[in-house]
């Protein structure tokens, strides 16, 4: 703290993007011929936790807003192999390729793999196909049978579910991937994690696993 006529004053670093702070390729510095300037400015990471839905509006450059969000419990999540989006209640968050430490914070980020609330899924495939799912293929026949005929036909029409997403589907959790910027638009929206890419995640995630245990 300097003082200032009699005034204390606090000196305050601020957060810079300028490329002017980093070396260059070669490893040598870089001359510094002005100061910083407003719009090189950064912020403070948002850190978006799970939980109840506290949303912070930041104004930036040309009078736009920024809907920081701090805490967030819902979003709308796409099932992309049957075209349809639901809104579900974020549970857990499982993995993340770039930091650890927000897989252990339940940091909600663009990227992140995340577990959803599988009710609102199963409530609109049992209301749609007319069977129940995460059931054994032989029950789900029977339900098709006894059900009515167009629900039966639209059954038959678009296959059975991938036996992944079954049995994630009994768990009660699905696997889905954030695609929305929680810090910057203020909502978690993302989609379910199918076929290979939730293949190459449950494959990242058994191998995280086995190190811990070691």
């Amino acid at each position: 703290i300097g003082t200032k006529r009699g005034c204390a004053c606090k000196s305050e670093m601020g957060i810079t993007r300028n490329s002017y702070k980093k070396r260059r390729a070669t490893g040598g510095k870089q001359p510094q011929y002005r100061k910083k300037r407003k719009y090189e400015l950064g912020r403070a990471a948002a850190g978006t936790r799970i939980g109840t839905k506290r949303v912070r509006t930041v104004r930036v450059r040309g009078g736009h807003l920024k809907y920081r969000a701090l805490r967030l419990e819902h979003g709308n999540f796409s099932w992309g192999s049957e075209a349809i989006s639901r809104r579900t209640r974020v549970l857990d968050v499982v993995y993340n390729a770039s930091n650890n430490e927000l897989v252990r914070t339940k940091t909600l980020v663009m990227g992140a793999v995340c577990q959803v609330d599988a009710t609102p899924f199963r409530q609109w495939y049992v209301q749609y196909y007319g069977g129940e799912l995460g059931k054994k293929t032989e029950e789900a026949a029977e339900v098709s049978k006894s059900a009515a005929a167009k629900k039966a036909g639209r059954l038959t029409k678009s296959g059975p579910v991938a036996q992944e997403l079954a049995d994630q589907f009994r768990t009660g959790r699905l696997y889905a991937k954030i695609a929305s910027r929680p810090g910057q638009h203020g909502r978690v929206d993302g989609y379910i994690l199918e076929g290979t890419e939730l293949a190459f995640y449950q494959r990242k995630m058994q191998k995280k696993k086995g190190k811990g245990k070691e």
